[in-house]
């Protein structure tokens, strides 16, 4: 007579997932439990400064004397204030320019330093200096180069008594110049490090099929390189967005080289009115955070993309 057998529960429809899967599920909730505090405690530490600059944006103030509540008039004032769109004139400016410019400069910085050649750790070192420099201490040192006393610049290029600094459009050129000296090193590190991931018997298989210097750059390293790239114009333009230090020291915001961050300084520091100095942070905030979903969202998309073709 044949034995009956208990029923194998976890072949039945409907009777669940396996013990050893129910178990997983329990062990990933049991991960989020434990980061759920560190993870609330990031968002609390990052997200009260907007939240508490969004409320006193909502307000009128003199001075710092409280008069009511506004409303959106402080952005209304904002956004019809001839000063607010020069300061975010010149932040693109020097955004698009700097980045640009430090983009081009970093990968050629990168493809050197990715050679193999004698005296490479020596190359290194020479072109991340400008990297470590403090940025306050680089910005005092290009003041001084473009001044007219004792005017460095000048000297070497024959040019006089030139005011570079007193002047709009040189004013702006001699900030992106100082800041694409100083960053410069920084996007080419990070595009190193995104050189050195790429196999390289990619580069053999392009040699083997003919494919020249140019091709296989074109064809092989840019390709490869995207989320690197991605990753540095992210890092940098966030960065150049927010700048306040490189025009603070070498122009004080004057010729039309007053950023973003320096007018809402103004009003937060200098003739503190809270309320209109949080609607200006607010603003700025607002863009900083598009520009960088923005890169995050299209990193993220390649990435995925990536996966996919591997």
């Amino acid at each position: 007579m044949a034995t009956k057998t208990a029923p194998d529960l976890e072949s039945r429809p409907g009777a669940g997932p396996p013990r050893a899967k129910r178990e997983g599920l329990s062990d990933r909730a049991l991960g989020r439990v434990f980061v759920a505090p560190s993870i609330a405690t990031m968002a609390l530490v990052a997200l009260f400064p907007v939240i508490y600059a969004l409320v006193l944006s909502l307000f009128l103030y003199t001075r710092r004397q409280l008069e009511g509540f506004g409303g959106l008039e402080n952005y209304l004032t904002a956004l019809t204030d001839g000063r607010f769109w020069n300061a975010a004139w010149f932040t693109f400016l020097f955004t698009v320019s700097s980045v640009t410019f430090e983009f081009l400069i970093g990968m050629g910085f990168a493809l050197i330093m990715n050679q193999a050649f004698r005296g490479r750790g020596v190359t290194r070192a020479a072109i991340l200096i400008p990297w470590v420099i403090p940025t306050v201490i680089a910005a005092q040192m290009w003041f001084f180069m473009f001044n007219v006393t004792p005017g460095f610049i000048n000297n070497l290029l024959g040019l006089g008594n030139y005011n570079w600094l007193g002047q709009s459009g040189s004013a702006a050129f001699a900030i992106i110049f100082a800041d694409v000296w100083k960053t410069a090193p920084f996007v080419a590190l990070l595009l190193l490090a995104g050189l050195q991931t790429i196999p390289g018997d990619v580069y053999e298989s392009g040699r083997v099929d003919g494919a020249g210097a140019f091709q296989r750059f074109w064809y092989i390293t840019v390709p490869l390189l995207k989320p690197a790239i991605l990753v540095a114009l992210l890092f940098r333009t966030v960065d150049a967005l927010r700048v306040f230090d490189l025009p603070q020291v070498m122009t004080q915001g004057a010729f039309n080289t007053e950023s973003l961050s320096i007018l809402v300084q103004q009003f937060v520091v200098r003739t503190p009115n809270p309320g209109y100095g949080s609607a200006l942070s607010t603003l700025t905030f607002i863009v900083v955070l598009a520009v960088g979903l923005i890169f995050v969202s299209r990193l993220g998309r390649d990435l995925v993309l990536g996966t996919e073709e591997g």
